[in-house]
């Protein structure tokens, strides 16, 4: 019997701001991302995503702003490189109240919160959109987000990891071991909302955090969100495997998507869970045409509205180097980086070693792995990455929006349909988890959160 191909997994990649990822797009005429701070831009993208068939909508964040290129700035305000910035969170229940399938990958910084009340912000947007709530954990990565909560600059980079660990915890007791199975009856006629006796104090004394409290909120649909993460330095992969259930790479190359995808998973063994316990994510773009020359034509046309000097400085912070202090063919060195470590090293193992050859990485304003043609070039592309790649879907980022998205749904998913690797329909309302792994809608017993259950 032939085995069943594995659907493709796609969640939209944003930002409330003007510029994300493809720096200098927002000047397209076509692209709406300066009504990022209306609700009808919001609402109509989660339309689009929905009647495409995403499983959903993940939205980047930074705490801090970019000031490492040309020390300063002047590049990153001009040009909108992620500033202004506003909350991703917020966005959440209108989007929500707008469809009913779709998820929400939200990211939040750990250092810029307290357990206790995050966990009470995070409980109830799940009870909100009936269980589509994930977090994108953080450490942070800009002295300047440090500086704005009253630190001298970021902490080193593994200790931020240490205070995820110690928040993770607090934050799994909160929502996995206060409340159990059952407290809350509502029983208007014996005058009985919870039961006492099934409501329990947290106590925790950590590194970082210590607690000792009733979760504020009932339990939501999926207790703990899907957790989403990022990171694949050594101590990011630790952190991963630990606790990760969607991981999104940066790769350039499916067979580079391959390499991380393998240590990934392994991670996930080495701490006691399965490799098909995590979903893995490459970031890509895709400019689609009907035929293969409408498609030419359109990054053309796209081409000659990107910055690539934007996404250099993006880059920058990225790796906490600046990059404008080094001629066009001057070699660069990068140190030890205290910012996103797999970001330096992955410049230095392809060989991106000046800023000549950096800059042409950035020729749509970004270094993602961009996917033209019509949408059976496409779709033979995206599936090369699954099966060559070992990976399960992509973060689809935007070049120019809604315009990406409104492309994707129309041309290339009819395309996957057809070839068996994508759902043709939602079917029954579902939460997050359990449209991503189908076991339900909490965390597996193997994962590191199960322990604190009651």
């Amino acid at each position: 019997m032939t085995q069943a191909k594995r659907h493709i997994h796609v969640n939209a990649f944003n930002m409330n701001c003007v510029g994300h990822i493809h720096h200098g797009l927002w000047t397209h005429p076509r692209d709406r991302s300066t009504e990022y701070g209306t609700l009808a831009y919001w609402t109509h993208i989660a339309r689009v995503l929905e009647e495409g068939l995403f499983d959903g909508i993940f939205i980047a964040d930074v705490v801090g702003y970019y000031d490492v290129y040309q020390g300063g700035v002047d590049l990153t305000l001009r040009e909108g490189i992620q500033l202004p910035v506003n909350n991703p969170w917020l966005l959440v229940s209108a989007m929500a109240a707008v469809t009913r399938h779709i998820g929400f990958g939200l990211t939040a910084t750990v250092g810029a919160h307290q357990p206790y009340t995050f966990a009470r912000d995070v409980t109830t947007l799940d009870q909100l959109t009936n269980g589509r709530i994930g977090w994108n954990i953080v450490t942070g990565y800009v002295d300047s987000g440090a500086r704005g909560l009253g630190q001298d600059g970021l902490a080193e980079h593994d200790s931020r990891y240490d205070r995820a660990d110690d928040f993770l915890e607090l934050s799994y007791k909160l929502w996995e071991g206060s409340w159990e199975e059952g407290a809350v009856i509502a029983d208007k006629a014996r005058r009985i909302h919870a039961l006492p006796g099934k409501v329990h104090p947290v106590v925790h004394e950590g590194p970082f955090y210590r607690a000792n409290a009733i979760h504020m909120s009932a339990p939501s649909p999926q207790r703990t969100p899907v957790l989403f993460q990022a990171g694949t330095s050594p101590r990011g992969l630790r952190f991963a495997g630990r606790h990760a259930e969607g991981i999104f790479i940066g790769a350039r190359t499916p067979e580079a998507a391959r390499e991380a995808s393998r240590q990934l998973r392994q991670a996930a063994v080495d701490a006691g869970r399965r490799p098909e316990d995590i979903k893995i994510y490459a970031g890509v773009a895709v400019v689609p045409g009907r035929t293969e020359a409408e498609a030419r034509e359109k990054y053309a046309d796209y081409l000659a509205h990107a910055s690539a000097e934007s996404g250099l400085a993006h880059f920058a912070a990225s790796t906490g180097v600046d990059f404008a202090q080094y001629g066009l063919d001057d070699p660069i060195s990068f140190g030890n980086t205290n910012a996103i470590q797999s970001a330096a090293q992955a410049a230095q193992k392809q060989g991106w070693t000046t800023r000549r050859k950096l800059l042409e990485q950035f020729t749509l304003g970004s270094r993602y792995a961009t996917i033209v043609g019509d949408p059976s070039q496409v779709a033979d592309e995206l599936e090369r990455w699954i099966d060559v790649g070992e990976i399960d879907g992509f973060n689809l980022t935007r070049i120019v929006a809604p315009e990406t998205w409104e492309d994707f749904a129309r041309l290339v998913v009819p395309e996957l349909q057809n070839r068996g690797r994508y759902r043709t329909s939602y079917g029954e309302d579902a939460t997050l988890r359990q449209r991503l792994f189908g076991q339900g809608d909490r965390l597996p017993a193997s994962h590191a959160a199960a322990r604190w259950r009651r």
